[in-house]
């Protein structure tokens, strides 16, 4: 028995990253680790309450997750923290299990993103169709936007219901009750946000590259909370939800552990794992082909995502990721190594220890337009408008993931998804399997030409052979020198069509087979059928022998 492969050496890319490390470098990846730190802070605050969880647990998470991701990652760039993909995935295991089975979810994909790593699995997440990528995301970005409603119209809805038709019920039945400042203070949120000059050029004023450096989500939020301070809106806010923010990361502590509750688990573990996975090695490419840093190791970033979903849990946080917004605002403030990403997670540490009472003041409306303006851009809603330009096997794999994301969970959009697109795979192959007859046969005989790959999914265009053959032909004459392929099926419809035709007192034939094909001809038992005037190297070797 061959010997079982290594494991995955763990190195984490910044002992790489250090050789050579220059003074430079290091103020290039202070400033752009202080830059994302920013843009950070009130993503963990929208994403923890958006998962309905308390606010600190997002921080923790951006705290925690993060640095390790950076520490152990095998991306020079990449950064972890709480993600909006797992929004909708958090807050429906909370309605159905509770925090603390959430935290022990976290903890099992933490385990086995950690053994996907070490087992050198990272290269099959590429495996996954576009077309599913596109269509679960979609379907997390609608089922966000959702989500937010409730606190950007302040409706009085004690808690979302986790299913999208019992949030579609829920705000309808409440929406005579919306919130007039509420809903301003939320759209004037999402106005400053999408408006803020994303980018400087070296030509514009002094002033308007300084503010262009300022994340837009955080001057929207200083904003926002000013004026519902001045103007004493009756809004929502952290504090009269949550109360102060500790100055402090959680203690760390096991979640509370029973047989019974982890055995309703395996879902959400799978969901977790599955998503954070795909999310992350997503983000490092997008990463890669935006920078010139050196390309991503895909399995020790899933070692490192697997050790910071097994922590972070411990200080009540919720799952991490590799995150696009923040990578690519690390990548574009100048980051050069995984240094920037450990300042990020100490900028965090430094804002928590130093200034998390003044969160209190937050309005939800505020946080909720600013998830708003996440959904909208993780969604490709292009990809809407060009599916006129694909094939239907596309458009079915994309709308109906899409559906699936939206009506049941991600674990089912993805399985059924993965399901259809082996089917659709299937069914495009054994089209692409064709038997063609060759001109010039000699009297009495049948000349065929196989093209593509003979699997199970082709075999009909086989079984049927020997009916078609007339009664006067002696010998049916298969060339495979255009068969690349062949299967345990496709070798069995080969073995029963050289038995119709014995029966038929017909000969078969087989020429010109590659070496997989050959192989298995041989190994399968038919070769020792067809005998040695059954195989030949090619039509010309057969011509010869039978001296034509």
């Amino acid at each position: 028995m061959a010997p079982l492969p290594p494991l995955h050496r763990f190195r984490p890319r910044l002992l790489d990253s250090l050789r050579g490390y220059t003074r430079a470098r290091l103020l290039a990846d202070l400033g752009a680790g202080l830059t994302v730190g920013i843009v950070a802070l009130p993503l963990a605050l929208a994403f923890a309450i958006g998962s309905g969880l308390k606010p600190e647990q997002g921080l923790a998470t951006a705290i925690v997750a993060g640095l390790l991701i950076s520490l152990l990652g095998g991306s020079s760039v990449q950064i972890g923290g709480p993600a909006g993909a797992f929004v909708v995935i958090v807050y429906g295991i909370v309605q159905h299990h509770g925090l603390a089975n959430l935290l022990i979810s976290t903890m099992l994909a933490g385990l086995l993103l950690l053994a996907m790593g070490a087992l050198r699995l990272g290269v099959l997440v590429r495996y996954i169709p576009v077309a599913i990528v596109i269509g679960f995301s979609n379907g997390i970005a609608v089922l966000i936007g959702f989500g937010q409603l409730k606190d950007l119209l302040g409706l009085p809805i004690a808690a979302m219901p986790a299913d999208f038709f019992g949030q579609l019920t829920a705000l309808s039945r409440y929406a005579a009750a919306f919130n007039p400042a509420a809903l301003a203070l939320g759209l004037g949120t999402m106005a400053l946000v999408l408006l803020w000059p994303k980018g400087y050029l070296p030509g514009q004023p002094r002033w308007r590259r300084a503010i262009a450096r300022l994340p837009g989500t955080l001057v929207a939020l200083i904003a926002a909370s000013v004026a519902a301070q001045m103007l004493a809106l009756p809004v929502e806010t952290i504090g009269s939800r949550f109360g102060a923010i500790p100055r402090a990361l959680p203690a760390p502590a096991w979640p509370a552990l029973s047989w019974a509750g982890a055995q309703g688990l395996v879902i959400p573990t799978l969901t977790i794992a599955l998503l954070g996975a795909v999310e992350s090695l997503l983000c490092a490419r997008i990463a890669d082909g935006a920078g010139a840093q050196p390309r991503h190791d895909p399995n020790q970033e899933l070692m490192a995502q697997g050790l910071a979903n097994i922590a972070a849990p411990l200080f009540g946080g919720l799952p991490a990721t590799g995150t696009i917004a923040r990578t690519m605002t690390n990548l574009r403030a100048g980051a050069t190594s995984p240094v920037a990403g450990i300042v990020h997670a100490l900028t965090l540490l430094a804002v928590v220890l130093l200034a998390a009472p003044l969160a209190a003041d937050i309005p939800l409306a505020a946080l909720a337009g600013i998830l708003l303006v996440v959904a909208w851009n993780m969604g490709d809603w292009h990809e809407f408008t060009r599916l006129r330009r694909f094939n239907l096997p596309y458009r079915t794999l994309l709308l109906g993931t899409f559906g699936l994301t939206i009506v049941f969970d991600l674990t089912v959009a993805v399985e059924v998804g993965l399901v259809l697109a082996c089917l659709l795979f299937i069914y495009r192959m054994g089209r692409l399997f064709r038997v063609e007859p060759l001109p010039d046969a000699p009297p009495g005989i049948r000349l065929l030409r196989l093209h593509g790959a003979l699997f199970f999914g082709a075999v009909g265009r086989i079984d049927a052979l020997a009916e078609q053959l007339p009664d006067d032909c002696s010998e049916l004459v298969l060339d495979g020198s255009r068969l690349f392929a062949i299967d345990s099926s496709g070798l069995d419809a080969l073995i029963q069509l050289q038995r119709a035709l014995q029966r038929r007192q017909q000969s078969l034939v087989l020429c010109g087979l590659d070496e997989q094909p050959a192989g298995l001809v041989r190994r399968g038992g038919l070769a020792d059928l067809l005998g040695p005037e059954g195989l030949h190297a090619d039509l010309a070797a057969w011509r010869r022998a039978r001296g034509l």
